[in-house]
């Protein structure tokens, strides 16, 4: 079992767990491989052989040292390896506000969940940085039913019910702070496992400007943005911010003159002047039955969290086609996969013609850690099998880590756009349900999603291992 060093840094599991972190980073030695009874191990001290000794009574078999730089071992250290801080214990312990303790950690740090599971032998704590989770905390075994019935409590969930999942809310407020957490919890083999959303009410930061539009993007955003009537669909998969970019949308429409009404699930952010619904499936309250009641509220613009049937998709067109504008989101792997969607759902083609203002498919990538993406070679095996690299693409970055991002390689994401407004052109192509507009989008000068990811792949932001799910299709 040994090291792959041709791209990364990264090494197997199996392999980083022959030793701890502690011992990582107090010794400086990185496990190269394992042959029959013996650890090959690297390091940059300066005397392997008073240091082999010492190892081999630490780690109680045989040892042996080859010499790396220390530029290099630092590498594998940080993408291997999370260093404790001085006073850091890794170990989360019950007391009476260690709820309170851990969510301010948790939006301190950027996170947006955090998971409580529990296995046999061991319980943990993850935080989702930047879309991929990160063990942040173990929970002793003893302890957790404990923790975990305080979460139950505070969400106002049955303790007593440990068979069923179960669903709550937490409103949070803390120096001067308040924010909903979304509770789900869900019976496991070892226990339950509870998943805290955070709800970030605050919407200073959310605008287009800083989502990831590009200028041509914008414009042409903005531009079908100010239709009067019509449909604005934002398609991807889930935790690719469609919410995010309608509630920036909605901060620039909403205005005094304007009745903005909102059906979603969950309500993830408040907007001052906007009414805001929650769904309750359980009661009748859907998306479709909303909407209907929307129209007899009077509205201008009508968000609808998601257009999930075909009963939610009539009501928006119909909303659409007696005046309003209507916004909302679909899960689609492109703008234009987005016509065939509806089609398929039973929505006349005409219909959509007439209705859909502008489509949009959109994707988050994280960024790359200024402090610590490094350079690296373009190589075809980086690519799906039979993509052809731009020519104009010389080099890419990597993930390495650090302190300042976690040790993921990675700090923030920003959003990747599609964008396509429906025009007189286009209309013959809806009617027909063409699946391949390419030549259209480049007579138009429209980038699609793959052509956006690489370029943001050219210029540093983001490695190729966060837009590869893009470069397939």
């Amino acid at each position: 079992m040994a090291i792959d060093t041709k791209h990364d840094f990264k090494i197997s599991s199996d392999l980083a767990q022959r030793i701890t972190a502690e011992q990582a980073f107090h010794y400086r030695i990185v496990p190269k491989e394992f042959t029959d009874t013996t650890l090959v191990l690297w390091t940059d001290a300066s005397s392997l052989e008073s240091l082999s000794s010492e190892l081999m009574i630490v780690m109680d078999s045989p040892v042996r040292l080859e010499r790396l730089s220390s530029e290099e071992l630092q590498d594998y250290l940080t993408a291997n390896y999370r260093q404790a801080q001085k006073g850091q214990n890794n170990e989360l312990h019950y007391t009476p506000d260690f709820l309170e303790k851990i969510l301010v950690n948790a939006k301190t740090i950027g996170s947006s969940d955090i998971h409580f599971e529990p296995y046999e032998t061991a319980c943990r704590v993850r935080f989702r940085l930047d879309g991929k989770l990160v063990e942040q905390f173990k929970v002793p075994i003893k302890e957790y039913p404990t923790i975990i019935n305080k979460i139950k409590i505070k969400a106002d969930l049955d303790i007593a019910e440990k068979r069923l999942p179960q669903d709550g809310r937490i409103t949070m407020k803390m120096n001067n702070d308040e924010f909903d957490v979304r509770v789900s919890s869900l019976p496991t083999l070892f226990g339950e496992k509870i998943v805290l959303r955070i709800l970030n009410k605050d919407t200073e930061s959310v605008t287009l400007e800083d989502l990831g539009f590009n200028p041509l993007e914008l414009a042409r955003y903005k531009e079908g943005i100010k239709m009067p009537n019509g449909i604005i669909l934002i398609s991807g998969p889930t935790g690719s911010g469609k919410t995010t970019t309608l509630y920036a949308t909605l901060k620039i429409l909403n205005d005094a003159k304007t009745n903005v009404l909102t059906i979603e699930d969950p309500i993830e952010y408040t907007l001052e002047g906007i009414n805001q619904v929650q769904l309750k499936e359980n009661i009748g309250l859907d998306f479709a039955s909303a909407l209907r009641t929307f129209l007899r509220q009077d509205p201008d613009i009508i968000m609808v969290g998601e257009i999930r049937d075909v009963k939610t998709a009539n009501m928006a067109i119909r909303a659409s086609l007696t005046g309003h504008l209507v916004l909302s989101t679909i899960h689609t792997n492109s703008a234009w996969a987005t016509i065939s969607r509806l089609i398929d759902m039973g929505i006349p083609p005409f219909l959509i013609a007439s209705t859909l203002n502008t489509s949009v498919a959109q994707r988050l990538v994280r960024k790359l850690c200024p402090n610590c993406k490094r350079k690296g070679a373009i190589e075809k095996s980086l690519f799906p099998e039979g993509f052809q690299p731009p020519k104009n693409l010389t080099h890419h970055y990597l993930p390495t880590g650090c302190q300042k991002c976690h040790h993921t390689g990675y700090q923030g994401r920003r959003a990747i756009y599609e964008i396509i407004p429906i025009t007189k052109k286009l209309v013959p192509h809806i009617k027909n349900n063409e699946l391949d507009i390419q030549k259209y989008l480049n007579d138009h000068n429209i980038p699609n999603l793959r052509d956006n990811a690489l370029l943001l792949v050219a210029e540093g932001t983001t490695s190729i291992e966060e837009v590869y799910p893009m470069l397939t299709n």
